[in-house]
C-alpha cells in the first residue's frame, strides 16, 4: 500500500524535498510540463510538489520521479524520508531515523539561504574555518577513518563557495565568543592563521563579525547555546521567499525550528549577543592581536 502523507502547508522538509526534486529535474534535462507527462501527473501538481507546497505526497510518486532523474538510491531513501516527516513548524531530525544518517539535511538549507546569521561561542564558524582548524577538529573523532576524516573537510571547504562566489554571495552576520578564539585547536601556528583569516574575511562587503568578550557576561541573563538563523530573501512584495529557520546542532540529531515566534524569540537573542559584542573594526584588531599572540609564543 502506498504511504500518503496528508497535511496542508509548506514545511521545511517538504521545501528540501523539493529543492532536491528540482535540482535533479534540471540536470536530467526536463522541462517541468515533459517530466509531468512522464510521471502521469499534472504540472501544476508538479511545480507545487517542487516549491514544498503538495499537501498529499505519495511515496511512489517520489520514486517514480527520482527513477526518471536517475537519482542514486542513498539519494532517493534520503527523499522519500523527508516526504515522510510529520508536519511541525519546529523539527526534531535524529540522525538515521527515516532519513540515512549521512544524508545531510543542513547543507541543503544553508546553500539556499541568501543571509546567515550564527552565534558560536566555543568554535569558529564552519563558514569562516580554514582547512587546517577543520583538519585538527575532525582528528578529534576516533570512529572515522584518515580517508572519511579528509573527505569532510573538503566538504566543508566547498560548501565555503556561497560566501566568496562572485555572483549574490551569501550574506553572514557572526557573533563568535571570545572563547573560540583562546581554545587551541590543533596548534598555536593554526590558531594564528585561522584568526587572521577571520580578520582579513570579516573586511569583505558581505560579512559583518564581532567578537563577543568574556567580559560581556552574559545578555539577556542567559547562555544562549550555538545557533544558526538561515533567512531567503523576499520577494518583489517584500514578503519572505520561506519562512526563516534556526538550526540548532546536537550529537544525536539536529533541531530546525521555523515557527514564527520562536524564530523572532532567537532572533532577539542574538541581537542582544551583537549589541554586547566589540564593533566590526574593534573585533578585526582583537583578531590581529590575538594572532600575533599565537605566533610569537606569548
Amino acid at each position: 500500500m502506498t504511504q500518503t502523507i496528508s497535511d496542508a502547508g509548506s514545511t521545511l522538509p517538504r521545501r528540501q524535498l523539493g529543492r532536491y526534486l528540482l535540482e535533479w529535474r534540471t540536470r536530467a534535462g526536463y522541462t517541468q510540463t515533459k517530466a509531468a507527462q512522464l510521471l502521469e501527473m499534472g504540472a501544476t501538481s508538479l511545480g507545487r510538489l517542487e516549491k514544498g507546497e503538495n499537501s498529499r505526497i505519495k511515496s511512489r510518486d517520489i520514486q517514480a520521479a527520482c527513477d526518471l532523474y536517475g537519482v542514486p538510491d542513498d539519494l532517493v531513501a534520503a527523499l522519500i524520508g523527508l516526504a515522510r516527516q510529520a508536519n511541525v513548524k519546529n523539527w526534531w531530525h535524529q540522525y538515521g531515523d527515516l532519513i540515512p544518517k549521512d544524508f545531510d539535511v543542513y547543507v541543503g538549507l544553508e546553500a539556499a539561504a541568501s543571509k546567515i546569521i550564527t552565534y558560536q561561542p566555543d568554535l569558529v564558524p564552519g563558514l569562516l574555518q580554514i582547512a587546517d582548524y577543520d583538519r585538527a577538529l575532525a582528528e578529534r573523532c576516533p570512529d572515522d577513518t584518515v580517508e572519511e576524516r579528509e573527505r569532510r573537510v573538503q566538504l566543508k571547504m566547498q560548501r565555503q563557495n556561497i560566501v566568496t562566489r562572485k555572483t549574490r554571495p551569501v550574506t553572514l552576520d557572526v557573533v563568535v565568543g571570545e572563547a573560540a578564539l583562546r581554545r587551541v585547536a590543533g596548534s598555536r601556528r593554526i590558531m594564528a592563521a585561522q584568526l587572521r583569516h577571520l580578520a582579513d574575511r570579516s573586511a569583505a562587503a558581505n560579512i559583518e563579525l564581532r567578537v563577543l568578550r568574556a567580559a560581556a557576561g552574559f545578555p539577556g541573563g542567559i547562555s544562549m547555546p550555538p545557533l544558526v538563523v538561515l533567512q531567503y530573501g523576499e520577494s518583489a512584495h517584500g514578503e519572505p521567499v520561506e519562512p526563516s529557520v534556526v538550526f540548532l546542532e546536537g550529537i544525536v540529531g539536529n533541531m530546525y525550528i521555523e515557527d514564527a515566534d520562536d524564530v523572532a524569540s532567537f532572533s532577539r537573542s542574538f541581537d542582544r549577543l551583537k549589541a554586547a559584542a566589540l564593533d566590526g573594526s574593534s573585533s578585526r584588531q582583537l583578531l590581529r592581536q590575538l594572532a600575533r599572540e599565537y605566533e610569537s609564543g606569548h
